[in-house]
Protein backbone atom coordinates (compact mmCIF):
# COMPACT_ATOMS: atom_id res chain seq x y z
CA UNK A 1 0.00 0.00 0.00
CA UNK A 2 1.08 3.73 -0.14
CA UNK A 3 3.88 5.12 2.50
CA UNK A 4 3.81 8.64 4.10
CA UNK A 5 5.45 9.98 0.89
CA UNK A 6 2.02 9.48 -1.51
CA UNK A 7 -0.18 10.13 1.25
CA UNK A 8 1.41 12.94 2.91
CA UNK A 9 2.15 14.71 -0.73
CA UNK A 10 -1.28 14.43 -2.17
CA UNK A 11 -3.10 15.48 1.08
CA UNK A 12 -0.59 18.48 1.39
CA UNK A 13 -0.83 19.32 -2.44
CA UNK A 14 -4.89 19.22 -2.21
CA UNK A 15 -3.99 21.78 0.88
CA UNK A 16 -1.83 24.05 -1.04
CA UNK A 17 -4.63 23.84 -3.81
CA UNK A 18 -7.27 25.26 -1.48
CA UNK A 19 -5.12 27.54 0.47
CA UNK A 20 -4.62 29.55 -2.94
CA UNK A 21 -7.88 29.39 -4.31
CA UNK A 22 -9.43 30.26 -0.88
CA UNK A 23 -6.61 33.52 -0.40
CA UNK A 24 -5.78 31.30 2.56
CA UNK A 25 -9.11 30.63 4.44
CA UNK A 26 -7.63 27.26 3.87
CA UNK A 27 -4.72 27.98 6.32
CA UNK A 28 -1.47 26.08 6.70
CA UNK A 29 -2.90 24.79 10.09
CA UNK A 30 -5.54 23.10 7.73
CA UNK A 31 -2.91 22.04 5.72
CA UNK A 32 -1.29 20.32 7.92
CA UNK A 33 -3.80 18.97 10.04
CA UNK A 34 -5.17 16.92 6.84
CA UNK A 35 -1.82 15.90 5.46
CA UNK A 36 -1.38 14.47 9.37
CA UNK A 37 -4.19 12.48 9.39
CA UNK A 38 -4.65 11.53 5.82
CA UNK A 39 -0.84 10.03 6.55
CA UNK A 40 -0.22 9.39 10.11
CA UNK A 41 -4.09 8.88 11.42
CA UNK A 42 -5.88 5.53 10.34
CA UNK A 43 -2.19 4.08 10.57
CA UNK A 44 -1.50 4.89 14.64
CA UNK A 45 -3.24 2.00 15.56
CA UNK A 46 -0.22 0.04 13.12
CA UNK A 47 2.11 2.67 14.33
CA UNK A 48 1.36 1.59 17.88
CA UNK A 49 1.08 -2.00 17.27
CA UNK A 50 4.73 -1.51 16.03
CA UNK A 51 5.92 0.29 19.10
CA UNK A 52 4.31 -2.36 21.09
CA UNK A 53 6.36 -4.75 19.77
CA UNK A 54 9.33 -3.56 19.73
CA UNK A 55 8.82 -2.14 23.48
CA UNK A 56 7.55 -5.60 24.54
CA UNK A 57 4.33 -4.02 25.84
CA UNK A 58 0.96 -3.58 25.01
CA UNK A 59 1.12 -5.75 22.21
CA UNK A 60 -2.84 -7.15 22.34
CA UNK A 61 -3.82 -3.67 23.19
CA UNK A 62 -2.40 -2.52 19.60
CA UNK A 63 -3.00 -5.09 17.81
CA UNK A 64 -6.79 -4.51 18.55
CA UNK A 65 -6.73 -0.87 18.05
CA UNK A 66 -4.93 -1.14 14.82
CA UNK A 67 -7.68 -3.56 13.48
CA UNK A 68 -10.29 -0.93 14.80
CA UNK A 69 -9.18 2.20 13.73
CA UNK A 70 -7.85 1.25 10.06
CA UNK A 71 -10.97 1.61 8.39
CA UNK A 72 -12.65 5.00 7.12
CA UNK A 73 -15.50 5.48 9.89
CA UNK A 74 -14.29 4.17 12.49
CA UNK A 75 -10.87 6.13 13.27
CA UNK A 76 -13.25 9.08 13.08
CA UNK A 77 -15.65 7.70 15.52
CA UNK A 78 -13.07 6.03 17.79
CA UNK A 79 -10.79 8.61 17.59
CA UNK A 80 -12.46 11.73 16.41
CA UNK A 81 -13.25 13.73 19.37
CA UNK A 82 -9.49 13.29 21.08
CA UNK A 83 -7.91 14.29 18.05
CA UNK A 84 -9.65 17.54 17.36
CA UNK A 85 -9.22 18.47 21.07
CA UNK A 86 -5.20 17.71 20.20
CA UNK A 87 -5.40 19.40 16.98
CA UNK A 88 -6.99 22.31 17.92
CA UNK A 89 -4.48 22.70 21.07
CA UNK A 90 -1.32 22.58 18.72
CA UNK A 91 -2.99 25.10 16.15
CA UNK A 92 -3.33 27.69 19.39
CA UNK A 93 0.32 26.66 20.72
CA UNK A 94 1.76 26.85 16.88
CA UNK A 95 0.20 30.35 16.74
CA UNK A 96 1.18 32.01 19.79
CA UNK A 97 4.55 30.28 19.36
CA UNK A 98 4.82 32.05 16.29
CA UNK A 99 5.48 28.48 14.47
CA UNK A 100 3.52 28.27 11.44
CA UNK A 101 1.67 31.01 10.16
CA UNK A 102 -2.34 32.25 9.55
CA UNK A 103 -3.57 34.42 7.57
CA UNK A 104 -6.48 34.39 9.10
CA UNK A 105 -4.31 35.21 12.63
CA UNK A 106 -6.71 32.47 14.28
CA UNK A 107 -6.47 28.79 15.32
CA UNK A 108 -8.49 26.27 14.09
CA UNK A 109 -11.65 25.38 15.94
CA UNK A 110 -12.30 22.00 17.70
CA UNK A 111 -15.37 21.58 15.06
CA UNK A 112 -13.00 22.65 11.96
CA UNK A 113 -10.37 20.19 13.58
CA UNK A 114 -12.85 17.30 12.96
CA UNK A 115 -14.27 17.81 9.99
CA UNK A 116 -10.04 17.89 9.00
CA UNK A 117 -9.77 14.72 10.63
CA UNK A 118 -12.63 13.14 9.02
CA UNK A 119 -11.35 14.47 5.74
CA UNK A 120 -8.14 13.02 6.02
CA UNK A 121 -9.17 9.51 7.04
CA UNK A 122 -11.40 9.56 3.74
CA UNK A 123 -8.08 10.54 1.62
CA UNK A 124 -6.36 7.99 3.56
CA UNK A 125 -8.16 5.52 1.75
CA UNK A 126 -8.53 7.41 -1.40
CA UNK A 127 -4.95 5.86 -2.00
CA UNK A 128 -5.23 2.42 0.07
CA UNK A 129 -8.37 0.77 -1.74
CA UNK A 130 -6.78 1.40 -5.31
CA UNK A 131 -3.15 0.80 -4.45
CA UNK A 132 -3.24 -2.12 -1.67
CA UNK A 133 -3.11 -5.97 -1.29
CA UNK A 134 -2.28 -6.22 -5.18
CA UNK A 135 -5.00 -4.30 -6.92
CA UNK A 136 -7.21 -6.86 -4.72
CA UNK A 137 -8.25 -4.65 -2.13
CA UNK A 138 -12.15 -5.41 -1.22
CA UNK A 139 -12.96 -1.97 -2.47
CA UNK A 140 -11.40 -2.05 -5.80
CA UNK A 141 -12.98 -5.62 -6.28
CA UNK A 142 -16.26 -4.24 -5.65
CA UNK A 143 -15.82 -1.14 -8.09
CA UNK A 144 -14.70 -3.99 -11.55
CA UNK A 145 -17.61 -5.81 -9.94
CA UNK A 146 -20.15 -3.58 -11.12
CA UNK A 147 -19.33 -3.71 -14.65
CA UNK A 148 -19.91 -6.39 -17.49
CA UNK A 149 -16.88 -8.68 -18.23
CA UNK A 150 -18.23 -11.61 -19.62
CA UNK A 151 -17.47 -10.71 -23.10
CA UNK A 152 -18.41 -8.27 -24.94
CA UNK A 153 -21.20 -6.40 -23.63
CA UNK A 154 -24.51 -5.91 -25.44
CA UNK A 155 -25.83 -2.58 -25.98
CA UNK A 156 -29.34 -2.22 -24.69
CA UNK A 157 -31.62 0.49 -26.15
CA UNK A 158 -33.03 1.92 -22.82
CA UNK A 159 -29.81 2.00 -21.56
CA UNK A 160 -28.96 4.11 -24.51
CA UNK A 161 -32.11 6.17 -23.56
CA UNK A 162 -31.75 6.33 -20.17
CA UNK A 163 -28.21 7.51 -19.96
CA UNK A 164 -27.82 9.61 -22.74
CA UNK A 165 -31.06 11.55 -20.97
CA UNK A 166 -29.50 12.04 -17.37
CA UNK A 167 -26.33 13.33 -19.44
CA UNK A 168 -29.14 15.88 -21.28
CA UNK A 169 -30.46 16.95 -18.51
CA UNK A 170 -27.37 17.48 -16.90
CA UNK A 171 -25.38 19.95 -19.21
CA UNK A 172 -28.72 21.50 -20.25
CA UNK A 173 -29.56 22.07 -16.73
CA UNK A 174 -26.05 23.44 -16.03
CA UNK A 175 -26.44 26.13 -19.42
CA UNK A 176 -29.86 27.19 -17.93
CA UNK A 177 -28.75 27.68 -14.28
CA UNK A 178 -25.27 29.24 -15.75
CA UNK A 179 -26.80 31.12 -18.64
CA UNK A 180 -25.88 34.57 -19.22
CA UNK A 181 -27.94 37.57 -17.68
CA UNK A 182 -28.99 35.05 -15.23
CA UNK A 183 -30.47 37.37 -12.20
CA UNK A 184 -29.13 34.79 -10.04
CA UNK A 185 -25.69 35.67 -7.83
CA UNK A 186 -22.28 33.47 -8.67
CA UNK A 187 -23.11 31.50 -4.83
CA UNK A 188 -26.73 30.96 -5.95
CA UNK A 189 -25.33 29.04 -9.41
CA UNK A 190 -23.01 27.37 -7.83
CA UNK A 191 -25.22 25.88 -5.18
CA UNK A 192 -27.55 25.17 -7.67
CA UNK A 193 -25.57 23.59 -10.28
CA UNK A 194 -24.31 21.25 -7.36
CA UNK A 195 -27.87 20.02 -6.70
CA UNK A 196 -28.46 19.65 -10.21
CA UNK A 197 -25.32 17.27 -10.16
CA UNK A 198 -26.39 15.47 -6.83
CA UNK A 199 -29.86 14.86 -8.55
CA UNK A 200 -28.95 13.11 -11.59
CA UNK A 201 -25.85 11.33 -9.65
CA UNK A 202 -28.34 9.43 -7.55
CA UNK A 203 -30.66 8.94 -10.79
CA UNK A 204 -27.64 7.77 -12.37
CA UNK A 205 -26.47 5.25 -9.47
CA UNK A 206 -30.21 3.75 -9.10
CA UNK A 207 -30.01 3.22 -13.18
CA UNK A 208 -26.74 1.32 -12.97
CA UNK A 209 -27.76 -0.39 -9.26
CA UNK A 210 -30.86 -1.88 -11.05
CA UNK A 211 -29.70 -3.18 -14.13
CA UNK A 212 -26.86 -4.77 -11.63
CA UNK A 213 -28.42 -6.20 -8.43
CA UNK A 214 -32.57 -6.32 -8.85
CA UNK A 215 -32.59 -7.06 -12.74
CA UNK A 216 -32.82 -10.92 -13.36
CA UNK A 217 -30.73 -12.01 -15.56
CA UNK A 218 -27.98 -9.41 -14.25
CA UNK A 219 -27.75 -6.43 -17.52
CA UNK A 220 -24.96 -4.53 -17.94
CA UNK A 221 -26.12 -0.85 -17.27
CA UNK A 222 -23.72 1.15 -19.10
CA UNK A 223 -22.57 -1.13 -21.51
CA UNK A 224 -19.06 -2.74 -19.73
CA UNK A 225 -18.39 0.15 -17.57
CA UNK A 226 -18.19 -0.22 -13.51
CA UNK A 227 -20.23 3.25 -13.35
CA UNK A 228 -21.98 2.65 -9.92
CA UNK A 229 -18.55 1.42 -8.45
CA UNK A 230 -16.50 4.47 -9.69
CA UNK A 231 -19.68 6.91 -8.73
CA UNK A 232 -19.56 5.79 -5.07
CA UNK A 233 -15.90 5.56 -4.96
CA UNK A 234 -15.32 9.20 -6.04
CA UNK A 235 -18.14 10.82 -4.08
CA UNK A 236 -17.08 9.05 -0.69
CA UNK A 237 -13.34 9.41 -1.06
CA UNK A 238 -12.83 12.13 -3.64
CA UNK A 239 -15.53 14.90 -3.03
CA UNK A 240 -16.75 13.89 0.02
CA UNK A 241 -13.14 14.95 1.98
CA UNK A 242 -12.56 17.67 -0.38
CA UNK A 243 -16.23 19.25 0.90
CA UNK A 244 -15.42 18.99 4.65
CA UNK A 245 -12.17 20.74 3.85
CA UNK A 246 -14.00 23.38 2.24
CA UNK A 247 -16.68 23.49 5.33
CA UNK A 248 -13.47 23.64 7.30
CA UNK A 249 -12.81 27.10 5.66
CA UNK A 250 -12.40 30.18 8.10
CA UNK A 251 -15.26 32.44 7.71
CA UNK A 252 -15.06 35.40 5.24
CA UNK A 253 -15.63 38.39 7.69
CA UNK A 254 -13.10 36.78 10.32
CA UNK A 255 -11.20 39.58 12.13
CA UNK A 256 -7.60 39.12 11.15
CA UNK A 257 -6.28 41.30 13.27
CA UNK A 258 -6.83 39.37 16.79
CA UNK A 259 -5.44 36.31 17.93
CA UNK A 260 -7.59 35.27 20.95
CA UNK A 261 -5.98 33.83 23.66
Amino acid sequence: MPGPGPHMMYAMGSGLALTSLTNGRFSPHHTLTYALNAFFGPDIGSFTEWLGSTLGFGQTFASALADAVHHPFYYVLILGLPMCFLYSWMSRVLLQKGVLDSVSGVPLTKKQCLLLVSAGSLTHFFLDHLFEENGHSRMYTWILSTGWWEGRAPINPDAVFVVGFLCICLIGGFIYINRVKSLKSTRKQSYQSMNLVLIVASLYCLWCASQVYWANPRRPAVGEEADLGVLVFLATYFFLPHGLCIMSLHPRDLDTQQIPL
